[in-house]
């Protein structure tokens, strides 16, 4: 069998756009994988592109040898792009082999451990514009309603560095209605978006202890991760991260450094399944959980689920509870959450599958960085993607 075409598909998303790479080969067998960029979409499809002229021509099921010499001939190795564009080639390449021999991915990764991984959500928020609810409080309780047992959000508004007392505030008192509104036994994930300097994530970091929080992600910029080791010397809850990290070789130093609690790779941007099976042994020899970043579109999700099958430190599935209404037109996708749960497919590959047709009706729509402005009302229509039983 040998590697005929590859190129990508970009879908708009609303708050992205979908990067898909698509591989086709001479047995009449495809495969898919996500290479998504936010606002960043058009470079990582060319990065792609680029890389395809090495492809074409060579023997599909060399997955990481073909990971390994693209990431080693790439002169500028650990940027987002080159990256991430690894990543959607070799999860494509996966699922070709997958196909190919009528296995599901983790069958190749190592054989399943789970059937099912717990699951918390994301983008429930009125500050995400989803329509409806207009505290947070209110809006908590959908996702709870729907099973799950754990949600996270941002409540720190646009801050950057500081925060005025009023709007610490604030952030500290929407916390405390969520945690009323929940109860003592859902889980909340408190998000900072990297935004805060070291006092202010250090002072919000202690007074959000008393509503006992599983974690509190990114609280300052990842660049320094000195700093970060010293916030979470100096706050008594979890710190996680680990999203703008983009291979093993920076999560050795989060581990050497005592940085993080809880690690968040992404497999969209760290250079594909094997590498992220890597950085979650790495973390294991720490003794820590891994909880992988996982906003991305359905082949992202579909790879993510892949090694929650797998790892055995995989804690919790992030899920994006609200997406666009064309999502199930553009993929076919087994998605159940069952008791705050998502179930993992068994179907030969990732999973997952893309119906270019109706992805053709969504086409590439220019995003501006986010600090431009409020994100618009979600389309009417969107919804939760998945089965909730």
């Amino acid at each position: 069998m040998k590697i005929t075409d590859l190129r990508t598909i970009i879908v708009d998303a609303h708050r992205t756009n979908w990067v898909i790479v698509k591989i086709e080969t001479d047995a009449g067998i495809h495969g898919i994988g996500e290479a998504t960029v936010e606002r960043r979409e058009a470079a990582v499809s060319e990065a792609v592109k680029a890389i395809g002229q090495y492809l074409v021509g060579q023997d599909p099921f060399r997955v990481e040898h073909h990971a390994r010499t693209i990431n080693r001939d790439s002169y500028w190795r650990t940027g987002v792009i080159n990256r991430s564009a690894i990543s959607g080639i070799e999860a494509a390449l996966w699922d070709i082999k997958g196909k190919a021999l009528g296995v599901p991915v983790y069958e190749l990764l190592g054989g399943k451990s789970r059937d099912t991984v717990p699951a918390y959500a994301n983008n429930w928020s009125p500050a995400q514009g989803i329509a409806g609810a207009t505290t947070y409080a209110e809006a908590a309780l959908r996702p709870v309603e729907m099973g799950f047992g754990a949600v996270k959000w941002d409540p720190f508004g646009s801050a950057w560095m500081r925060m005025t007392r009023a709007e610490r505030r604030q952030a500290i008192s929407d916390i405390a209605d969520v945690r009323r509104a929940v109860g003592a036994d859902v889980e909340l994930l408190i998000e900072g978006h990297g935004r805060l300097d070291l006092p202010t994530a250090v002072e919000v970091g202690n007074r959000i202890a008393e509503f006992e929080p599983l974690f509190f992600e990114e609280p300052t910029p990842p660049d320094n991760i000195e700093v970060l080791a010293e916030v979470k010397a100096r706050c008594p809850v979890a710190i996680a991260g680990g999203e703008r990290y983009m291979d093993r070789f920076r999560f050795a130093e989060i581990g050497r450094a005592d940085a993080l609690d809880w690690w968040q790779p992404d497999v969209c941007h760290v250079g594909g399944l094997a590498e992220m099976k890597a950085i979650a042994t790495l973390a294991e020899t720490h003794f820590r959980p891994v909880a992988p970043h996982n906003p991305m579109g359905p082949v992202g999700n579909a790879m993510t689920l892949q090694l929650a099958a797998v790892i055995p430190n995989f804690a919790y599935l992030e899920t994006m509870m609200i997406d666009v209404p064309w999502r199930g037109e553009v993929v076919r996708e087994e998605a159940v959450l069952e008791a705050g749960e998502m179930r993992i497919p068994d179907a030969p590959g990732l999973g997952v599958e893309l119906v270019e047709e109706a992805a053709a009706q969504h086409p590439f729509v220019f995003k501006p960085p986010a600090h431009f402005g409020k994100r618009p009302p979600w389309p009417e229509g969107s919804g939760p993607w998945f089965e909730a039983r």
